[in-house]
């Protein structure tokens, strides 16, 4: 991706801050499982002070007003570490954005401002990819709405203070038929009937939590709807492909990582008196991750220029998600076989890095959801 020179010194500040405030603490909170609390707001306080946290929203409203093409150098970066560590660099989800009035005082600027935080809660027990699925729902009551239902593997660093609850508020017929009509809501944490925990824990990313939330009988005011009743997925669509687009970054910045050590090991590792790069069964395994990230790298650039003009497509973001989460963890399996015995040891960051890229196949959407809204893309214009 061209960088222009202000983009060239963002990078440089960005790769400078992991090195000092990120790097060092991994291993440590991998063992751990955990993040203390200290650690973490201490990197969340230093990149308020470099002006890294809430880079993705604009200036308007107190952002750092970063275009997609240095978001995607950031987040290409930030994906060389564990998610845990480096989602205290908050990038609020843009889908705040749409707060109006006394919301944007309550919500959006105490998010840019690094004095609340927020959870997107979509996913459901029965309805992970399958959102028309979604049991949880708000059932009209006088100006009210009462909300009842339950979301999980919602994830973030921290306990949060507000989350985002998409829940059904109604049926919609379409030419498709049924539809149900889904509804943003602002939560508050403590308000009556609303319960948090903490879920399962991961192998990946570990240190970065994942919540339960239940709803049982939650009353809403219409100050709590976000963007318009019945538009929440439209509203939520705005910014999803683009979250698609970052996964695709991380995943290149963590295949990068993980190649970086393959070929060292390649180049110095001596097996029957040479390097084990040296042979074909190892090299061809550097030739196609050098190959995949590089295409990998070039599909997030030309969808972060579709977005740029406005002409990017679902179909767009699906394919850079799926191919990078697939090509990361082949580099990171690869790497694995390269390294032989010493890549499963908990003395070197190999199986961390393996561990760690699992996980991105699954979140944002699985790899069969992306293939089938490329599948729906190809078919659809041809009455399929």
């Amino acid at each position: 991706m061209q960088k222009s020179h202000e983009n060239q010194l963002l990078l440089e500040t960005v790769k400078s801050f992991m090195e000092k405030e990120i790097y060092p603490h991994e291993e440590r909170v991998d063992k751990a499982g955990v993040i203390p609390e200290e650690l973490g707001r201490h990197i969340e306080k230093k990149s308020i002070e470099l002006g890294l946290y809430a880079a993705n929203l604009p200036e308007n409203v107190g952002g750092g007003g970063l275009d997609y093409h240095a978001m995607a150098l950031l987040e290409r970066e930030y994906g060389k570490t564990s998610h845990a560590l480096h989602s205290w660099i908050g990038r609020p989800t843009e889908i705040l954005l749409a707060c109006e009035g006394a919301q944007i005082q309550k919500y959006l600027t105490p998010c840019v401002k690094a004095e609340k935080r927020e959870l997107f809660a979509l996913t459901e027990p029965e309805a992970g990819s399958d959102i028309m699925n979604m049991k949880s729902n708000a059932k009209k009551d006088g100006s009210d709405w009462i909300l009842n239902g339950s979301k999980h593997f919602i994830s973030g660093p921290c306990l949060p203070d507000f989350a985002i609850v998409f829940a059904t508020t109604g049926q919609d017929e379409t030419p498709r038929g049924v539809r149900k009509r889904v509804t943003a809501f602002l939560v508050d944490v403590g308000l009556k009937g609303f319960d948090i925990q903490e879920g399962n824990k991961c192998i990946s990313y570990r240190g970065y939590k994942n919540f339960q939330l239940s709803f049982n009988d939650v009353r809403l005011g219409p100050e709590h709807i976000l963007g318009e009743e019945g538009l929440g997925l439209e509203l939520s669509s705005k910014w999803l492909s683009m979250g698609r687009i970052w996964v695709g970054a991380t995943c290149c910045g963590k295949a990068e990582r993980i190649f970086n050590l393959a070929k060292d090991w390649a180049a110095n590792r001596k097996q029957f008196g040479k390097s084990i790069g040296s042979f074909q069964a190892t090299g061809f395994r550097l030739a196609d991750m050098a190959i995949g990230l590089k295409t990998g790298d070039l599909l997030v650039s030309d969808a972060v220029k579709q977005a740029t003009e406005g002409n990017m497509t679902d179909a767009d973001a699906a394919m850079v998600k799926v191919y990078c989460s697939e090509m990361l963890n082949k580099t990171a399996d690869d790497t694995v076989q390269i390294f032989g015995g010493m890549g499963l040891m908990e003395e070197m960051p190999i199986e961390r890095l393996w561990r760690d890229s699992r996980l991105e196949r699954i979140w944002d959407g699985t790899s069969e959801i992306q293939k089938h809204i490329i599948t729906r893309s190809i078919l659809r214009p041809l009455g399929g």
